[in-house]
């Protein structure tokens, strides 16, 4: 026979070989004391004292603001105001059927 067919049957009868003598069941059972852990503590950030600077305050000269006093809607006297013009009874009441008087 040829050498080139014996060479991979010995390479496979020899891994078989040593596969077949490692072959082997083992049990094993652990019972341990955990080890001692150290746990560092949380670290502790104190924020600085704050720092009250006083206030800027700025004048800038302007013009002088007139308030006037608010008209308020409704009757006044004898004329009603609706916010844009005002109305005379006789012109509002002919104006405003619902709240004509007979």
């Amino acid at each position: 026979m040829n050498m080139k067919y014996w060479v991979p049957v010995a390479v496979a009868l020899a891994l078989a070989a040593s596969q077949a003598a490692s072959a082997h069941v083992s049990v094993g059972v652990n019972i341990g004391i955990p080890a001692p852990v150290y746990v560092a503590p949380a670290p502790v950030y104190v924020a600085p004292a704050p720092v009250y600077a006083p206030p800027v305050v700025a004048y800038q000269p302007g013009p002088a603001v007139i308030v006037a006093p608010a008209v308020v809607i409704g009757w006044h006297s004898n004329r009603y105001w609706d916010g844009r013009r005002w109305w005379g009874r006789h012109d509002y009441y002919s104006h405003h059927p619902y709240y004509r008087h007979y």
